[in-house]
């Protein structure tokens, strides 16, 4: 993903990549309504357990949790419903094709703001096996060790 300036990350999404390989990693923009642009501004935006669905050569992103707004009241929108996301045909296309790959699966990675919009970062997936997970975390406790050793070191 190419670094732009004014970028807030709202949320991420840390457990997918405990439990996928992310394999490409996308930009798309998101279709809300305006109670839920305040409510992510405030930050209640929960990732977990969400996913992408292609269907009929439009993109949704599922499970993505925004919690009313609280001075909301009528102007609420249910929030589980499924959120449009906004890439170019192509885009779509390609990630379609993709997709359609054994095990590959779509998977919002965090959501932020770019200036004033409201984006999505999503990243196609692979999942990983048990043993995978385990060699992952046996891979971050041995850096952490090593990065106590080097800072101990240090201090002497």
């Amino acid at each position: 993903m190419e670094q732009k300036k004014n970028i807030k990350i709202v949320a991420k999404n840390k457990k997918a990549y405990h439990d996928f390989f992310v394999e490409d990693t996308y930009e798309a923009g998101i279709q809300l309504f305006g109670t839920e642009v305040k409510s992510v501004r405030q930050g209640a935006v929960n990732l977990n357990d969400s996913y992408c669905v292609i269907d009929n050569g439009e993109i949704f992103a599922t499970g993505v949790h925004i919690s009313p707004y609280e001075k909301g009241n009528i102007f609420n929108r249910e929030p589980l419903r499924d959120k449009k996301l906004l890439m170019h045909k192509k885009e779509i296309i390609k990630l379609f094709s993709l997709k359609g790959k054994e095990g590959y699966t779509l998977v919002p990675l965090s959501v932020y703001f770019s200036g004033s919009k409201v984006k999505m970062e999503i990243g196609l997936c692979k999942g990983k096996k048990l043993y995978d997970k385990r060699d992952t975390e046996a891979k971050r406790q041995a850096e952490r060790t090593m990065e106590r050793a080097m800072r101990d070191r240090n201090k002497e």
